[in-house]
């Protein structure tokens, strides 16, 4: 049995979706709803099996349709996954989940009262590479989680459809764009120490009049037991370069993918793993980035409605990561540590 999808946005991390569906097994891309002409010609196009809709509520109107995915900008994306569940719909969202804990915090609710699934865009937790670390930890290769870094290095964001991502009205916040990547990362790897406690963070934009984009940005997450993450990244850089190191009370992991952009489909990675007395470089059976993880998030919802297995991102951890976001927002603005 396929699973049919309704793509809902398709600038240019939707038409990846589309061609995401459209290459895994099992998923079936039977609608596309986009806003723009000029978009809906191309996705028409690129997928002549589809039906296209300017409206995304006459796509939702079909009962057909298995699972919504939202690929909009931040701002649409509580209405949408509103409309979404209110039809039936289980759902497929792209990071964030909303640019509020409170609208993330109403779609999970609606969700577990429509008993639809909630899924959301990490697809760190399906990399390789970044779900090497996680093994290591549920392994107790290191021992309990005390310290983590997560740094990136990157190119400044491309503008995204009409402009939407230098739009603080439409991107919310870009505390919500590569951070929220991060702290979805300390929580995981953090899993079995406990929630996080608060967040200290400080940042700066170099964008002459426009304080609140945020080139700059640093957060320290204090968890249970003193144990701590580092999450700080610069958008004033060069190519795409993303580190995370981690250290136990007895072994340590670092992990590293270099790219000339975030897309990048030649990128170079490594993982190395200490056991408290030796380093191990640790062989990745496949290369990863943003498009080989996307394709198997596509075919983990599959696998979410076709045969009941778990998301690997929920509803929760949507709402999780944003809460998180928010608190470093309000960190860098009053300038002192905020409580979970």
């Amino acid at each position: 049995m396929s699973v049919r999808f309704g793509l809902i946005g398709y600038g240019a991390w939707g038409e990846r979706h589309g061609v995401a569906i459209e290459r895994t097994e099992g998923a079936e891309l039977a609608a596309i709803a986009v806003r723009s002409e000029e978009s809906r010609t191309k996705a028409q196009a690129a997928h002549p099996q589809a039906r296209v809709y300017a409206d995304y509520r006459e796509l939702l109107q079909r009962v057909d349709i298995d699972v919504a995915d939202i690929v909009l900008p931040n701002n649409l994306h509580a209405a949408a996954g509103k409309a979404a569940l209110e039809a039936d719909k289980h759902v497929l969202m792209e990071k964030p989940m909303a640019t509020t804990a409170a609208d993330c915090r109403l779609l999970t609710d609606l969700a577990a009262a429509r008993r639809r699934l909630l899924m959301v865009g990490f697809e760190l937790r399906l990399s390789d590479l970044w779900g090497a670390v996680k093994q290591l930890v549920e392994e107790g290769k290191l021992g309990e989680p005390r310290y983590l870094l997560v740094e990136l290095w990157r190119r400044p964001y491309r503008t995204g459809s009409d402009g939407w991502r230098y739009d603080i009205a439409r991107v919310g916040d870009w505390i919500l764009e590569e951070p929220v990547h991060f702290f979805d990362l300390a929580r995981w790897y953090f899993q079995g120490v406990g929630d996080p406690i608060s967040v200290f963070a400080r940042a700066n934009s170099i964008q002459q009049g426009h304080p609140e984009l945020q080139d700059n940005f640093s957060a320290i997450v204090r968890f249970p037991n003193e144990a701590h993450a580092v999450i700080t990244h610069t958008l004033s850089a060069f190519e795409h370069h993303q580190t995370v190191k981690l250290t136990g009370t007895h072994g340590a992991v670092w992990a590293s993918w270099s790219g000339v952009m975030d897309r990048d489909e030649q990128p170079s990675s490594s993982l190395k793993f200490f056991d408290g007395e030796e380093v191990h470089q640790v062989e990745l059976k496949r290369r990863t980035g943003e498009l080989v993880d996307l394709e198997d998030e596509i075919a983990m919802a599959v696998e979410a409605v076709r045969d009941g297995r778990a998301p690997t991102a929920t509803g929760e951890d949507g709402y999780w990561s944003v809460a998180l976001c928010e608190a470093a927002g309000e960190s860098i603005r009053k300038g002192v540590e905020q409580f979970m």
